[in-house]
This record gives structure tokens, C-alpha cells and sequence, in this order.
């Protein structure tokens, strides 16, 4: 007998397979049991009746949810049924029954219940669609760069220094001398560049944001790239032709866990049609005001803002030239106006917010100090980073890519705390 996933049951209709997995639910009708199977791959129904064997009605009639089995029977085509097939039951290998109910019922449960059981939530409904497709964004994610030249590295988690400012910094005591966790990697990564031409990684970041928000978590995955040679144009380029690949990529993919998720797929592609509109800060000021918002030069974007903007274009829309002390001491500033700096930040659509923050780097040593010096921040912790501009120096740019909030917007979910298996919020550390 063969042993097969779920997800390749139409595969072989007509066989008599084994599928290893857990009993996601169970209904009867009279004399016919109704259980529906789960391994990871997808759910799959199996039938069976009292006639055909008694005995083995009885024993899967007790069988509580979760409980992990194998099961034995013939697949045959089933369009009504989840996956187009269905299993006709001829047998049933129980290997642990569960001592207690399942806390989490196929019914609505408060935030708080599921997050408190998030251990258990991730086998249920939609969360198991969810975690397919964050995989299959990792791996695009992965394969564009790869296929764009880029050495995959490495970034530590433990520095010494701030990248986004001091006031979101997680401290650490590193054997007695201050250290913090880190809140990007895109320092290291520059220097890295410098060896390797192109570089990016797939890492954790953490930030010290006290923030509630659907968009916010404390630790969060970035994609982050840095490229030598590179300027503010050519950046931006890059990150719409991730974003299109990505997307384009997933939807290829996970088309199955999309319909689950009842994503609008069509517009999700619509959505990401190159090129991507951009718009100065000052545009996007006036846009906002024109509609309504009350926002005025200076002020940072709020929710509210980053929607209404999604909503004026319909699609991501890079938001550049921000004014200078909007954003850290390391970015490019034009010769025209250095009032505002080389940078841009990737708006996404349907209230999606800030997908990608990215500039054009300072390469210059004299930039460098001057902008350290104007932020206030000492030199010292920072001697190694000024060595990249002592040393061979050229234009350089990089950028970073939420992954949770990329991986909400294209499953289409209110909370990016749905998008990862254990979410770390402000009130939150359990499980």
C-alpha cells in the first residue's frame, strides 16, 4: 500500500492508499461517520459506514479531535469534497488518543483564547494556509535574489551600536558591557557589500516600539539587501521587481491556500503591475491633505495616512525624498536640495502600510561624520562603519523588507500576528 500526503490525492483516485495525519473533525449521519483528516499538506475527507465494518465504526465514532492515526482506504473523486477526492475508509491505526478535549473548537474564539493556545491554533483553519504561503514568500524571496546575482549572508543579532535610533532599542548585558539586539542588519550588510558586491539575508529584528497596532510586533523577520554600486533609481527598481516576483510567485504556488484564505488573487496581480508609482514626500502631504487628512510638513505617516495613500493609487506607491530629520543619520542626500534625503519608502495598498524601507547610502567619510555629529551620536562605536568610507568607497544603496506585513497583504489578513507561528507583541511572551 502506498503511503501518500493529502495534498497529492488526486493523484491516485482509484487506490488504495495510507495517509498519516490527526482527525481535524468528525460528523455523523445516521449510520455513516463523516471524518475529516489533516497532515500538514491539506484536509482530505474519509467516509465510512456502520455496514461495512461495525467494528471499526465503533472505534472511529470515539475517536476524539487531534487524535494522530493512519489511515487506510481507497480514494475516489469527489468534487464537493475538500481537495476533489475523498477517502473510502477501510481501516484506522490510532497512535496517541488525546486524555482531554481540544481547547480550540471549530467556532469563533476571543483574540486573547487563540493567541493564549497558539501552540494549538496553528493546526486549525486558516492558520495552517497562512504558514504555507509565509514559506512560499521566504523562498521566493530567496530565489529572486539568487537569481539577481546576490550572496546570501549573514547579519549578528547582538550589537553595539543603534541603526534605527536609541529609543527602540532591546538591552542586553553582554558579560557586563551594554549590548542590544538588533534592529536591522543593514550596517553589517554594507560592509559585506563591500567584499561581495551584492548581499542579502532573511533575519529577525526587534524593536522596542510600544505600539498595539495590526502592523506592529516587537520581533519581526526583514529581508534586507545592500548593493555596491548601486543608486537611488537603480534601488527602487530592485525592490518593485521583488515585490512583483514575490507576489507573482506565491500566487503560482500557493493558488490552492489563496482560495482558502479567499484572497481576491486577480487583484492581488493587479496590484503589483510594474511600474510602481512614486511621489515625493511633499506630494504625498498635499494628496493627503486634498483629501481630508489632517497631516502637516513634517509629520510622520500614520496608519490612516498609509491607507488613504494605498487607496489614492491602488497599488504600492514609493513615497521619497523624505526631509532629513525624518530618517537616521546614514542616509544620501541630494545635491539639489539636502534638506531631504535619497530614500523611499514602499507604501502598500489596502491599508497594508510600509511594506519596504530603503536609500541610497552616505559613501563618503566627510558625510558621514558630518551626519553623526548632527544626530548627535558618537563616533567611537561607530570607527569600524567610517572604515567602509576611509577604504575604497563607492555609491551603495539597500533596503528592507517587512515580512509580515508583505506576507498579510498577500493573504489578505487584518493582523500580521497571524502571519508568524509565535508572535512576540508588547503584552505578549507566552507561548
Amino acid at each position: 500500500m502506498r503511503t501518500i500526503t493529502i495534498d497529492q490525492g488526486m493523484r491516485f483516485i482509484g487506490e488504495e492508499v495510507e495517509i498519516k495525519g490527526w482527525l481535524y473533525n468528525k460528523r455523523s449521519s445516521g449510520k455513516i461517520l463523516f471524518l475529516e483528516f489533516r497532515d500538514g499538506t491539506g484536509v482530505i475527507q474519509g467516509v465510512l459506514t456502520q455496514a461495512d465494518d461495525p467494528d471499526l465504526f465503533e472505534t472511529a465514532d470515539r475517536l476524539p479531535r487531534e487524535t494522530s492515526l493512519i489511515v487506510s482506504g481507497t480514494l475516489r473523486a469527489e468534487p464537493r469534497a475538500p481537495g476533489g477526492c475523498e477517502l473510502g475508509i477501510t481501516g484506522i491505526g490510532v497512535i496517541q488518543k488525546p486524555t482531554e478535549p481540544f481547547p480550540i473548537e471549530l467556532k469563533e474564539h476571543t483574540p486573547n483564547f487563540l493567541l493564549d493556545h497558539r501552540h494549538l491554533w496553528i493546526r486549525t483553519g486558516r492558520q495552517v494556509p497562512i504558514l504555507r504561503v509565509r514559506d512560499a514568500v521566504f523562498r521566493a524571496v530567496r530565489d529572486f535574489f539568487h537569481k539577481h546575482g546576490f550572496v546570501a549572508t549573514e547579519a549578528p543579532i547582538l550589537t553595539g551600536t543603534s541603526v534605527e535610533g536609541t529609543t527602540t532599542l532591546f538591552p542586553v548585558d553582554y558579560f557586563g558591557e551594554q549590548a542590544y539586539l538588533s534592529q536591522s542588519g543593514q550596517l553589517y550588510l554594507e560592509a559585506t557589500a563591500m567584499a561581495l558586491g551584492k548581499v542579502y539575508w532573511i533575519g529577525p529584528a526587534f524593536r522596542a516600539e510600544k505600539s498595539k497596532t495590526r502592523k506592529h510586533l516587537t520581533e519581526f523577520w526583514m529581508a534586507e539587501a545592500e548593493m555596491a554600486f548601486y543608486e537611488h533609481a537603480d534601488n527602487l527598481r530592485l525592490q518593485e521587481e521583488l515585490v512583483n516576483y514575490v507576489v507573482n510567485a506565491v500566487v503560482a504556488e500557493r493558488a490552492r491556500e489563496l482560495k482558502q484564505l479567499k484572497r481576491d488573487v486577480d487583484k492581488l496581480l493587479e496590484e503589483v503591475e510594474l511600474p510602481f508609482p512614486r511621489i515625493s514626500y511633499a506630494e504625498a502631504i498635499r494628496i493627503l491633505q486634498e483629501a481630508g487628512e489632517e497631516i502637516e510638513y513634517g509629520d510622520d505617516f500614520g496608519a490612516p495616512h498609509e491607507t488613504a495613500l494605498g487607496e489614492h493609487f491602488g497599488k504600492p506607491v514609493f513615497i521619497e525624498r523624505f526631509p532629513a530629520k525624518m530618517k537616521p543619520f546614514y542616509m544620501k542626500r541630494p545635491a539639489d536640495d539636502p534638506s531631504v534625503v535619497l530614500a523611499a519608502d514602499l507604501i502598500g495598498p489596502e491599508g497594508y502600510g510600509e511594506l519596504i524601507g530603503g536609500s541610497q547610502r552616505v559613501d563618503t567619510l566627510e558625510e558621514l561624520e558630518r551626519q553623526l555629529a548632527e544626530y548627535n551620536l558618537p563616533k567611537e562605536p561607530y570607527e569600524w562603519y567610517l572604515d567602509l568610507r576611509r577604504y575604497g568607497a563607492v555609491p551603495h544603496a539597500g533596503f528592507g523588507l517587512g515580512m509580515a506585513r508583505t506576507i498579510a497583504w498577500i493573504c489578505g489578513v487584518p493582523h500580521i500576528r497571524e502571519t508568524i507561528p509565535f508572535p512576540r507583541q508588547i503584552n505578549r511572551l507566552y507561548p
